[in-house]
């Protein structure tokens, strides 16, 4: 005789299956889509990489500053605007991006902001940051384009921006170089008055100045994850538990029917008062 619990079992557990079915589907799409998000990434930078090298001017087109593309600025450091951006690693040793805008030719006021490199940050008893490179002459500097300094995700806050802003003082002179987690092009351009173009240049060139003695910034910028190859073999797992899930939905559905229909063919062919 069936277990009077039966009907419930089995509906729970056809709920349970079809859920899991339809999670696992939801989860084979979302990596779909990060796989072509990655796809567009990638072809973002084969674009950019292959127009031709950029001159960066003031008056420069916003449609001309493509993620990725080779871009050149010839223009002098505003050294007393310097960042250093703070929890930024490099093969694991913590450490800072130097950030400083190069005010451009042509028009007053008018800079890019430069990421120059990284820089590791001092550890051990006594240790200090190195000097920072500060050439006053003109500068001819080459770089890759990005549409904004790479963000870090705050996670003592998620309301506070007061590790990502600017104190409004910090250009004074005798004031060390603010360090911050992140930084925004509008708060900077306001804080510091000047008028920067819509895009940030990852420096890869080495300017003479460096080769002469003094801190060597390294410039091995981290690039996006672009292998949507795995983002695919991850979807095919998740569209393979989905189909293992509905296939048993399915045997599981067809056997509560067949035990249905035995069962009322049963009572059919049961005699009256038998």
């Amino acid at each position: 005789m069936a277990s009077p619990h039966t009907p419930l079992r089995t509906i729970a557990a056809l709920i349970l299956l079809g859920l899991t079915a339809v999670l696992c589907a939801g989860l084979g799409n979302w990596q779909l889509d990060r796989a072509a998000q990655r796809d567009a990434i990638r072809q973002a930078m084969e674009t950019g990489r292959q127009s031709a090298v950029l001159m960066l001017e003031p008056n420069i087109p916003a449609s001309e500053l493509r993620d990725w593309r080779i871009a050149q600025a010839n223009g002098v450091w505003l050294h007393e605007f310097t960042v250093l951006l703070a929890n930024r690693n490099y093969k694991g040793r913590p450490g800072f991006w130097v950030a400083t805008p190069l005010l451009l030719q042509g028009e007053p006021r008018t800079a890019v902001l430069v990421l120059r490199g990284w820089l590791p940050r001092p550890i051990g008893p006594g240790e200090s940051l190195p000097p920072l490179p500060r050439p006053t002459e003109a500068q001819l500097i080459e770089g890759q384009l990005v549409s904004h300094v790479p963000r870090l995700f705050e996670l003592w806050s998620f309301g506070d921006t007061g590790a990502s802003t600017l104190p409004a003082d910090f250009f004074k002179p005798e004031n060390p170089a603010p360090q911050v987690q992140n930084l925004d092009l509008e708060n900077f351009a306001r804080v510091t008055g000047l008028k920067l173009l819509p895009a940030v240049l990852e420096q890869t060139s080495t300017a003479q100045t460096e080769s002469q003695g003094q801190v060597m910034l390294n410039r091995d910028w981290p690039m996006p994850p672009i292998d949507s190859d795995t983002n695919r073999g991850y979807a095919l797992q998740w569209f393979s538990f989905a189909a293992i899930a509905g296939l048993a939905f399915l045997v599981i559905a067809w056997r509560a029917l067949r035990r249905r229909h035995q069962s009322g063919a049963a009572h059919r062919n049961t005699p009256p008062g038998s």
